[in-house]
């Protein structure tokens, strides 16, 4: 069915677009920018801060372009005299409520306030300074978010993320007017409420009102100190987004590049989360392959199916929160994050000859989340805290800069050896459907000794940038010792951003679901659009960097996680088998259930 079209002008340019579209998208065609504050492609349209203001020939008042749909022989002005001068008004008020102390501000050079600030070269201020010395007191009491109220301007990006995108609310509106305000639950700070540390906000905010809580003194002075041996950690999805910080375009590997200057920064061995997503598959297979047998043979009712990931602190702590009766459902295997600090203050530490009191490890991740994750008390089986500090992807970037390093001349460096060597299913962790594709290749070929049957290993079923997607395998021809699996379909259910988990969630509940397996991400597109990744972020943002995580499981010589030598030779020396003994003390956890209000 053809849509009908609209005929308008913008700047006395003429075009035609379909019926609903925006002011705003379609000046964006005519390459005509409009700058916007509240606007985000990834949430509702708001149209609060006014400053997309344009002149429609024969209105009376200015129109606000992202929330006005086109209109036959519309006439638009988008930079008319009367149009430049209330958008100067507009930016300037924001001003005078706005804490603009730049030059010491996190977000200092990212700030899309800033940037229209700088464009309209403001000279005098003609309105009052308004900001209150109680306003600039920070919330700093989640290890992973942090909030400046006196450099909030109201937009509302964060409310709708949070609402939207994550179904969580934990931030909210509060009165009208120049009253109006944005704060938590009964303005308790951030770690007193339901928040599950995601950070969508952070990547939402378009000024320093939220941002990561930053750790990058603590792992420089650390680098300093002769007696510590600093060991560094990158998340898969890290590779694919760190280079967008540093000058190289959207969805280009810089996996060598990241590699080198982590070295040249100071660590003293560049290791490898991807690994330990490998060890993942190995132990989450392998549990998830128990409870299959214990359900389906032992006729077990206690046994909880499905099983879910638990790779994603975020969704975690979301499950912790919004569903404790589920609470079982997820998998024991701590994350690979996790897992990595555990081994190496404890195997690798021992094959290298270092004490683990000496030994300081450093996350590299795509995710605020995980400076919350590796805080937690549950999180200390190596006998010292297993992961030291988390830094973001914007974090890291931060650093390479600090350090005086032209990142894009760098020559490309691998891995150290144990702990850093990896497989495309690794690698795949860092998107949605990537843990769930990984754990199929596996499980799939221990049970029948074939390769799944798709193309390549390219589970397509379970890829996609859809809010929850489901497929089936039928298992045939097992080995021996499987057949109780023979004919069964396995079904799995993938979702990413805890607004899809809810709708999963609801369905597991209501008993309405059959599935076995369910794969979460708390993030929008899953680690790729983690909420300590470079800023903007968009849907083609996510797709371009979901393709590049692709092309670098493809580029690997071998991409199943149990073909991993290293992981082969940390069972043979160390681990045994997965869910042995060892396992279960090191790379094994539990999860506690925590209030809702």
């Amino acid at each position: 069915m053809s849509k009908y079209m609209v005929n308008l002008k913008i700047n006395n340019t003429p075009i035609q677009v379909e019926e609903g579209t925006t002011i705003l998208e379609a000046a964006k065609l005519l390459n005509f920018r409009i700058p916007t504050l509240c606007n985000h492609p990834d949430l509702s349209v708001a149209g609060n801060c006014r400053v997309c203001v344009v002149e429609v020939k024969g209105a009376r008042l200015l129109a606000a372009s992202c929330a006005t749909p086109v209109s036959e022989g519309m006439e638009v002005n988008t930079n008319s005299e009367k149009v430049r001068i209330a958008r100067k008004h507009v930016i300037e008020l924001l001003l005078s409520e706005h804490n603009v102390d730049c030059t010491k501000c996190f977000k200092n050079g990212h700030c899309e306030l800033q940037e229209l600030a700088s464009e309209y070269r403001f000279g005098d201020h003609i309105f009052i300074d308004l900001v209150k010395d109680r306003d600039k007191v920070r919330d700093i009491s989640s290890p992973s978010i942090s909030r400046d109220a006196s450099k909030c301007i109201r937009c509302q990006r964060c409310v709708r993320t949070c609402d939207e995108l994550q179904s969580v609310s934990a931030l909210a509106v509060v009165n009208k007017g120049d009253h109006q305000y944005i704060t938590t639950f009964l303005n308790k700070p951030l770690n007193d409420v339901v928040c599950t540390n995601c950070g969508q906000c952070i990547n939402r905010c378009p000024t320093g009102a939220l941002y990561e809580r930053n750790y990058i003194e603590d792992v420089w002075q650390a680098i300093y100190d002769p007696n510590k041996f600093v060991v560094v950690e990158t998340a898969p999805a890290t590779r694919v987004a760190l280079g967008e910080d540093l000058g190289i375009e959207t969805g280009v590997r810089v996996t060598g590049k990241m590699v080198s200057a982590l070295r040249k920064i100071g660590f003293n061995k560049v290791l490898d989360t991807d690994f330990t997503a490998d060890l993942t598959i190995m132990e989450e297979g392998t549990e998830l392959l128990t409870r299959l047998k214990k359900a389906l043979v032992d006729k077990d009712e206690t046994v909880k199916l499905p099983l879910m990931t638990s790779c994603s602190p975020g969704w975690v702590k979301y499950q912790e929160h919004m569903y404790p009766e589920l609470i079982d459902n997820l998998s024991s295997c701590k994350s690979p994050q996790q897992m990595f600090g555990a081994l190496a203050k404890t195997y690798y530490a021992d094959k290298i000859n270092i004490k683990a009191e000496n030994m300081v490890v450093v996350s590299i991740m795509p995710c605020t989340a995980k400076k919350f994750e590796c805080n937690r008390p549950e999180m200390r089986d190596s006998g010292f805290k297993d992961v030291d500090y988390v830094l973001t992807t914007r974090e890291l970037a931060m650093m390479i800069k600090q350090a005086g390093i032209e990142f894009d001349k760098l020559e490309d460096e691998s891995y150290d050896s144990i702990l850093g060597e990896s497989t495309g299913a690794g690698v795949i962790f860092g998107t949605t459907g990537g843990v769930m594709e990984a754990a199929l290749r596996t499980a799939y070929e221990i049970i029948t000794g074939n390769e799944v049957p798709f193309t390549n290993l390219n589970i397509k079923p379970v890829r996609g940038m859809e809010g929850v997607k489901e497929a089936s395998i039928k298992i045939k021809n097992t080995k021996p010792e499987w057949n109780f699996l023979e004919g069964v379909e396995l079904n799995v259910a993938v979702a990413h951003g805890l607004a899809n988990a809810k709708q999963l969630m609801d369905a597991v509940k209501s008993g309405k679901s059959n599935y076995h397996f369910i794969e979460v991400m708390g993030c929008p597109g899953g680690c790729i659009g983690g909420g300590g990744q470079p800023i903007p972020t968009s849907a083609e943002i996510r797709k371009r960097r979901a393709e590049a995580i692709y092309a670098e499981d493809m580029g690997k010589t071998i991409r199943k996680s149990h073909e991993n030598p290293e992981v082969i030779e940390v069972y043979k020396e160390y681990l045994s088998q997965p869910l042995g003994h060892k396992s279960h003390e090191l790379l094994h956890t539990h999860y506690k259930v925590r209030k809702r209000y």
